[in-house]
């Protein structure tokens, strides 16, 4: 969408200027009449092309921090609680946040809610910002009129969901850090040191022991081609992940796999499940309908094979079903878990009994984050222990055949 920077005077005599998003300059002129704007000038705004070029290769530019998101809105909720309308409200909040971007797309929700949009509507626009589900649950509050009480379940929600994120990146950090100093370890010593052994073993015109003149052939591979091998790496998982995001087919023979691979298959399937019941239970508590809700579900859940399990049980419910039953057709769901969200249905606490399995799952996660870390980190170590040890053997092969021939 193109940005225009217009400048008004308003009612008071004030004169404003600032840089919006809109499909036209008519558009902008509408919003500022209904403001009672005098419309002084409108022009698009021109992106300097280098500056457009890295904007593009940075992702994350346009992406609002989670932590930020957090904040507005508990600080939101607590303001619309205490009696604050919201467009004075947002006003309020444009200037706590130290991101620019942020501060742009609330004063844009505050525009838009003035001339007359509803506040779900104004975040829809914003996709960056506001994920589907957190458009859902605003649109419930509003029409069910407990926008604060959503609110302040959105940032509960958040606040779990990170913590849950938190914990696992975490827990998986360590050991990532020791595998990735003992590839760089490996990678000096057969790119650095060993062609040093290599010139020297040369020199003395000895006979080497298979081991040394293997570990030498694949150094002096490596040195030549190292370059190129990273190349190739980084150009595979480049495809991999492009054909993961463009073919749906790819995508869900990949995250099947995921669901199967052990250990982490565990993990990652536990975490579904924490992440699947905890948002269909603040969704249901928020007052979204089912179906919409199993479908905002769906779509947030990351995988494609629980998307697709939660979707035909959408489709299950719709004619007439409950929940539970097609969700264990699918066999991706723990029985515990179908068990619970039954008893939920039959005694009409569903939102709850969800909740009660998110949290027990969240501690089945970090249990299972820990069990697996504890696993990974020794065998890395035995690993590369094993991987440096081969090297200096082979490097030093030839120096004990030396030493023995000089003994006898």
């Amino acid at each position: 969408m193109p940005k225009y920077i217009y400048k008004a005077r308003t009612s008071s005599g004030k004169i404003v200027s600032d840089k919006v998003d809109a499909s036209s300059q008519r558009e902008i002129v509408d919003k500022l009449k209904n403001l009672k704007y005098v419309v002084i000038e409108i022009k698009e705004f021109k992106e300097s092309p280098i500056k457009s070029f890295f904007s593009k290769l940075n992702p994350f530019k346009n992406k609002v921090k989670s932590m930020d998101l957090t904040l507005f809105s508990r600080q939101l909720a607590t303001l619309v609680t205490s009696g604050v309308p919201l467009v004075q409200g947002l006003g309020i909040l444009e200037e706590q946040f130290e991101s620019e971007n942020f501060r742009m797309i609330l004063k844009s929700i505050r525009t838009d809610i003035e001339s007359g949009v509803s506040i779900s509507e104004a975040m829809k626009k914003h996709p960056n910002a506001f994920s589907e589900l957190y458009v859902s649950m605003v649109h419930a509050g509003e029409i069910g009129g407990i926008l604060d009480q959503v609110l302040d379940r959105l940032s509960a929600y958040m606040e779990s969901s990170e913590a849950l994120k938190a914990k696992v990146k975490g827990a998986m950090t360590y050991p990532m850090m020791i595998l990735f100093v003992a590839i760089l370890a490996v990678t000096i010593l057969l790119t650095f040191v060993v062609p040093q052994f290599s010139k020297m073993f040369m020199d003395m015109g000895q006979k080497l022991p298979l081991p040394t003149v293997m570990l030498i052939n694949f150094s002096n591979f490596l040195k030549k081609w190292i370059f190129v091998i990273i190349l190739i790496i980084v150009t595979i998982i480049s495809l991999l992940r492009k054909f993961y995001k463009t073919k749906p087919k790819f995508t869900f023979k990949v995250d099947s796999i995921m669901l199967k691979m052990p250990m982490f298959g565990n993990v990652i399937r536990k975490t579904a499940v924490a992440k699947f019941t905890r948002t269909l239970g603040t969704l249901i508590k928020s007052g979204v309908p089912i179906l919409q809700a199993m479908e905002t579900v769906a779509k947030t859940s990351g995988n494609k094979v629980i998307e697709k399990a939660i979707t035909e049980a959408k489709d299950s419910i719709k004619e007439g079903e409950r929940i539970a039953e097609p969700l264990k057709r699918s066999k991706v769901f723990p029985p515990m878990v179908l068990q619970m969200i039954s008893i939920g249905e039959e005694t009409g606490a569903l939102d709850t009994m969800l909740t009660k399995i998110a949290d027990f799952y969240d501690q089945e996660v970090e249990s299972a984050v820990e069990g697996l870390t504890n696993m990974i980190e020794p065998l890395i170590i035995v690993f590369m222990a094993a991987v440096v040890g081969s090297i200096v053997v082979a490097m030093f092969l030839p120096m004990f055949e030396i030493t023995s021939a000089v003994s006898g």
